[in-house]
């Protein structure tokens, strides 16, 4: 059975054929309103706007053939192009408010301006920021007015960082509706954390509304969504959605929250555990994992990512926990995941930057092996972990660096695939900002709730010599040169970088390398911070990112080649040698030299023969201070050796 419930507007004022309050309820009919498996009715006169409706339905009861039907529950419609719930973010007055679809045929379409158009950026060109869309204004600190502070318009108004940081893609963490205060609906060890993060989707189509400005609600956050993403646009930065397509809010068995998909079909809309009372499979970490390679499913993510384009423009996507997509209905793991081809195959799709997180929490390592179709691109864990491995000064690891840094072609260059095929990163939401991996040797997660049990224990960390915040000069000065160090490899490796929000500045979160549940300071980015950092430590990263983007040698659409690089090394087996230095090689005679030292004492080095009519000038050296650390005209007379720092990495540019 099908029941629909109409409610005229959020108050529940007016309607016709009203039962109670505003609220009119129609039986469907399986003899008049159901073709094949498709249910449909039509309602006329309704208003064209600030309608709230959602379903009712009921069917078999029993859990060990995977039904949870409960006539009780209004349903989220999960092709619901707008969700109304609460208004404002983390309100606690309203964590137990439901949510409902709703809809807006009043408004004018949206307009782009004759001007606009997307800024087709190459992906061999790409420097990418992941940021959150309410951590990076809601603070005091952002100057912004309190009504848009955390909200779309928030990050119209400070564009101009990201333009002299000089990035040219945002990674927005998830912005579909999700659940913030899921945590604080029955009483548990987490009942203190609202989900800032946002990997709790409730309906794949909507914007998330709470990030409206004012509490302007789904209609306003559909179009101040547009109005970010075309102010993003006229400013030449791409917008990369991190989408999550592997699990939803519904939780688990054992303390189910439903509002939509489980209690609509959830033997189709989630893998089960036949052989266990039908219970929910868990690949996801998070109770539930979504059946992406049902049909009908499948159908449902295609249609969103279609709609995100098609409507709001934006330039791409960041699957989270992606090798969830590459498993069957039983979960098991499939060599061609049906829903994977369709997306590299999909023509509304074709333009878009397409990105895997290729592994999931059931174990699903796929890195290098993420089926792809030569579209695909990577989050490369295996860059993240082995950079902070050389850079910390562990052993056996110059080959490996060498490997990472000339595009990871072990993993890579396989059939078409490119080197920026390889999303190169060092940190991410998930795992120590970049000041805490050089800060902190162990996870500090007491205040999540969870007794220290969740984030990853292999952090590949190393705290300088002291473990947190600490005032000793010279243990602030080598986190500093370290993080430089990071930075600096990261924008001159092949591949696609990015880096986290607020690392410009050092964001620290006090070692909490799992601060999901934390509206506060922990994720918020620090404006004053980074007004105290302008001149030091933003500006050598900024310069580098520019750096980059200005130097072809660092975006090759190939793997290089023995003429495109000259590695300044013979004893590739040393195990104890913690120092590389390689030149590469550019047609036109601007050559550039990296040399990156991580022994704990100086290494002096005989620099290479500059191209004729060249000399090097140095341009970066991490060792030394601000504004001499990096250099974007390079300053000229080195010498032929150079006496490289320990824990310091240099940068040296063949000039006339």
């Amino acid at each position: 059975m099908l029941m629909v419930r109409v409610l005229r507007n959020v108050y529940l004022r007016g309607g016709s054929e009203r039962l109670d309050d505003g609220m009119m309820e129609l039986t469907l009919d399986p003899h008049v309103n159901k073709t094949g498996d498709i249910w449909h009715i039509c309602i006329e006169d309704l208003p064209r706007s600030n309608v709230l409706y959602g379903y009712c339905i009921d069917g078999p009861r029993g859990w060990h053939q995977g039904h949870r039907f409960d006539s009780s529950l209004v349903l989220v419609d999960p092709y619901a192009k707008l969700v109304e719930g609460s208004r404002y973010f983390g309100d606690a007055n309203s964590k137990l408010s439901g949510f409902l679809g709703t809809y807006d045929f009043d408004s004018i379409p949206f307009d782009w301006g004759e001007n606009y158009k997307l800024p087709n950026i190459s992906e061999k060109d790409l420097v990418m920021y992941e940021m959150n869309v309410r951590a990076y204004t809601v603070d005091e600190s952002s100057g912004l007015d309190p009504k848009i502070r955390g909200s779309y318009l928030g990050v119209i108004e400070k564009i101009p960082h990201l333009l002299e940081l000089g990035i040219n893609a945002v990674e927005l963490l998830p912005v579909f509706e999700f659940d913030e205060l899921e945590f604080q609906r029955r009483p548990n060890p987490r009942d203190h954390l609202i989900n800032t993060w946002g990997y709790s989707t409730i309906n794949f189509f909507a914007p998330m509304s709470r990030y409206a400005s004012d509490g302007g609600g789904p209609i306003t956050a559909s179009l101040e969504f547009k109005e970010m993403v075309k102010s993003l646009h006229g400013a030449g930065i791409e917008v990369i959605l991190d989408v999550v397509y592997n699990h939803t809010n519904e939780a688990d068995d054992a303390n189910p929250y439903t509002t939509s998909f489980r209690g609509i079909d959830n033997k189709v809309y989630y893998m089960l555990d036949v052989n266990n009372n039908c219970q929910l499979l868990n690949f996801s970490g998070c109770g539930n994992t979504l059946n992406c390679n049902h049909p009908v499913v499948m159908e449902l993510i295609l249609d969103s990512l279609r709609h995100w384009v098609v409507e709001y423009h934006v330039d791409g996507f960041r699957f989270d926990l992606t090798s969830v997509l590459c498993r069957g209905t039983n979960g098991s793991p499939l060599n061609a995941p049906p829903l994977i081809r369709a997306i590299a195959k999909d023509a509304v799709l074709s333009r878009c930057k397409i990105i895997a997180e290729p592994w999931d929490c059931g174990g699903l390592y796929l890195v290098g092996r993420f089926p792809n179709w030569d579209r695909w691109a990577e989050w490369n864990g295996k860059y993240r972990d082995d950079i902070r491995r050389f850079i910390k000064g562990e052993c056996g690891m110059k080959g490996i660096l060498a490997t990472r840094v000339a595009g990871s072609a072990d993993l890579y260059k396989v059939n078409k695939r490119k080197p920026y095929h390889g999303v190169n990163f060092v940190v991410a939401h998930d795992g120590f900002t970049l000041h805490d991996l050089v800060s902190y040797n162990l996870k500090h997660n007491d205040a999540n709730g969870e007794g220290g049990n969740d984030g990853s224990n292999d952090n590949f960390s190393w705290n300088c010599g002291f473990e947190g915040e600490t005032d000793d000069p010279s243990i602030k000065s080598l986190r500093f040169r370290q993080m430089k160090n990071f930075h600096l490899v990261l924008m001159i490796s092949q591949g696609t970088p990015m880096m986290l929000m607020g690392d410009e500045y050092g964001h620290t979160r006090y070692g909490n390398n799992n601060s999901y549940g934390h509206d506060t300071s922990i994720n918020h980015f620090q404006w004053g911070q980074l007004d105290a950092k302008k001149s030091n430590h933003f500006r050598f990263f900024s310069e580098v990112i520019k750096f980059r983007r200005t130097h072809h040698l660092f975006q090759r659409e190939s793997f290089l080649s023995k003429d495109d690089v000259t590695w300044h090394e013979d004893n590739w087996e040393n195990y104890d040698s913690k120092f590389l230095a390689f030149t590469l090689h550019d047609k036109g005679g601007g050559d550039i030299y990296l040399a990156f030292n991580a022994h704990d004492y100086f290494v002096r080095v005989s620099l290479p023969r500059p191209p004729l009519k060249r000399s090097w000038f140095r341009v970066a050296d991490t060792n030394l201070h601000s504004p001499h650390d990096f250099v974007p005209d390079g300053v000229p007379d080195i010498g032929r050796t150079y006496n490289v720092a320990p824990y310091s990495s240099i940068l040296l540019e063949a000039k006339l």
